[in-house]
């Protein structure tokens, strides 16, 4: 298989089910940040030592791959690519395990701290992209509200993980000071 078609190098790109839009439609931006969110957690995953977040990071990174493939697909129903409030209620278990772990927390965070802290951080907020394209796609055409329920708590998620291992590694937080 080549790993290039020349298909798209008219500004266009496929969707399954619904032909070929144009590259700049929401439905592609939705599903490229998406992608750079994978690749972030991605990176997020090489700097975290903590062996209950690297477990939550690998699922999280394949449920990011059905979040795509039900953007990309919402007339064509694939096999085994769904999420469900399971999900969230999953991601939801460990933002209360961790967070349980965790000093109360009172004032906003800069995001800092561990190398794998930070790049939960910028993951945190490039999730907060990816769902504010997803809502906005939700607006021209049929999503999942799953879909939606999942990012804001995976956002959720990923700060909560930065915190946590932030104190696992005894590193202390750093608040405005406004």
């Amino acid at each position: 298989m080549p790993y290039y078609t020349r298909r798209g190098d008219d500004g266009t790109s496929g969707l399954l089910g619904e032909g070929r839009p144009a590259k700049n439609d929401p439905v592609f931006n939705a599903i490229g940040e998406i992608d750079e969110l994978n690749s972030a957690i991605g990176i997020a995953l090489y700097y975290t030592h903590d062996d209950i977040v690297r477990k939550h990071l690998k699922v999280v990174q394949n449920e990011l791959f059905i979040i795509g493939a039900n953007l990309a697909s919402p007339k064509v129903k694939i096999v085994h690519a769904s999420l469900d409030a399971a999900s969230v209620v999953r991601l939801e278990g460990a933002i209360d395990e961790m967070g349980g772990r965790l000093p109360a927390l009172k004032k906003f965070v800069i995001p800092g701290g561990c190398e794998a802290a930070v790049h939960l951080h910028l993951a945190r907020s490039v999730a907060r992209r990816a769902e504010r394209s997803i809502v906005a796609l939700s607006k021209k055409r049929r999503v999942d509200k799953a879909l939606v329920s999942y990012m804001n708590r995976l956002s959720s998620y990923l700060f909560v993980a930065a915190l946590y291992l932030n104190y696992t590694e005894g590193i202390k937080e750093v608040h405005p000071t406004y």
